[in-house]
């Protein structure tokens, strides 16, 4: 078993934050990954997996546990279903920018507007990673995987894991467990062969966060050369340099709310439909049909709303922190927690807490955080 001396976590995770755990395992193939993750099990040990350590808060506390660090990587090109596509099988452990880097040197569209995006290929669909109108939803064919409950391995298709907004069927949520409890070994997507030359796009949001016309033709790079520009200016895109970037990106979720409730918030604070879910087609059989259709099921459909804004305008401006405290608001994102130096675990913890009380107090909803709390509580 590929164990190894164990590190504090806080050298291990972006918000550097995590005391250290009892046991280290670093897997550097598959096989060693599937091995090490059935001998936890076995053992009944408490255990998470770790990646690139960009979405985790973890406590100060020493983790009595075991830490199984996925280090595998590789890219293996398949065919795709149609002649202009091709399907990528990537190691869970590769890291996601190397991938989209790949991608756009090879001409190959689908996840370049989410270029700078730290972690590990594996973690993209547990939250159906996205950025500008592109999320992983809408190139994932199929996740290898291995679950908890049984040890075995099996090729799920992206249709079965729930994928949602930054959510999936194998999410850890903030005080719940994952519908299913299993770690992704590799991740299949298929892109557009479109090549090295300038095309339009057709995503109003990737359009407008590039000040694009919709007649403007861009190349792949170009995109990704710009997407990474606009990152950095909101510290978010990793840089050991820069405390604004030692985080765990957007700290809170944009919150998804009623549209009864989307209406009782001010007119400024931006909202984007999200798409209904819609219903089956109800088909009655001609011998029950007794000339009376039941009425349509009610649609309620769902909004997004910006949580930058909402943590704005309930008085909370970038770069707050409190005196002598060592986290604080990014001073170029408000979305962004970040540790200004050798801050603690207790520290994050109580700016979250204000933060969303003060939400709360002035909009009446609770932000819930985005990244995986592990011996850490709000």
């Amino acid at each position: 078993m590929p164990e190894v001396a164990p590190i504090p976590l806080s050298q291990l995770t972006t918000l550097r934050t995590g005391g250290e755990p009892a046991r280290l395992i670093e897997a550097r193939t598959a096989d060693e990954l599937v091995a090490a993750l059935r001998e936890v099990w076995a053992d009944g040990d408490e255990w998470f997996v770790l990646g690139g350590g960009s979405n985790l808060f973890v406590g100060d506390e020493p983790f009595d546990g075991t830490v199984i660090r996925v280090r595998t990587a590789g890219i293996e090109e398949l065919p795709g279903s149609r002649p202009e596509t091709v399907r990528l099988r990537v190691q869970a452990g590769h890291d996601w920018d190397a991938l989209v880097a790949e991608t756009v040197e090879r001409g190959l569209a689908g996840i370049e507007a989410m270029s700078g995006i730290p972690g590990t290929v594996g973690a993209a669909p547990v939250q159906n990673v996205g950025a500008y109108g592109q999320e992983i939803v809408q190139t994932l064919v199929e996740v290898e995987l291995i679950d908890e409950s049984t040890g075995d391995v099996s090729v799920v298709p992206a249709a079965e894991l729930g994928l949602g907004f930054r959510t999936s069927v194998l999410k850890q949520h903030y005080g719940s467990i994952p519908d299913r409890s299993a770690v992704i070994l590799s991740v299949t997507l298929e892109l557009e062969r479109v090549g090295a030359g300038e095309r339009p796009i057709t995503g109003d949001q990737l359009r407008g966060a590039l000040g694009l016309d919709a007649d403007d033709a861009v190349s792949l790079r170009w995109i990704r050369d710009h997407v990474l520009a606009t990152r950095a200016r909101k510290g978010m895109v990793l840089d050991a340099e820069d405390p604004d970037t030692w985080s765990a990106g957007s700290f809170f979720q944009n919150a998804i709310v009623s549209e009864a409730f989307a209406r009782t918030l001010p007119e400024a604070c931006p909202k984007w439909p999200m798409a209904p879910v819609l219903d089956p087609v109800t088909v009655i059989p001609l011998a029950a049909f007794d000339g009376i259709l039941p009425p349509p099921p009610v649609e309620r459909h769902e909004v997004k709303v910006s949580a930058a804004w909402l943590i704005e305008n309930a008085g909370l401006r970038r770069g707050f922190r409190f005196p002598r405290s060592r986290a604080g608001l990014s001073t170029k994102h408000t979305l962004a927690l970040t540790n200004r130096g050798e801050a603690t675990a207790a520290e994050i913890s109580e700016l979250a807490r204000f933060v969303q009380s003060r939400v709360h107090s002035e909009f009446g909803l609770i932000l819930q955080p985005e990244p995986v709390l592990v011996n850490v509580e709000l």
